[in-house]
């Protein structure tokens, strides 16, 4: 198995960055929230979530396909 840990300001987005580097799709993962932050009183500050996505053993990355 192969997992990256990443952040963004959107689960999304934090998703596709995963992907991206993984050279996966998302059916070919799993996704865990590891941590969400929203600011002070979630108005103020900078909002992020932080996820570990782990590749499915035997799944085919579009690097070895």
């Amino acid at each position: 198995m192969r997992s990256v840990e990443v952040s963004g300001k959107t689960l999304e987005e934090a998703v596709a960055a995963a992907l991206a580097e993984l050279g996966a799709s998302e059916d070919q993962v799993e996704v865990e929230v590891l941590e969400e932050s929203h600011g002070f009183l979630g108005i103020l500050g900078r909002s992020e979530i932080r996820v570990r996505v782990t590749m499915e053993e035997g799944a085919e990355t579009s690097e070895t396909a």
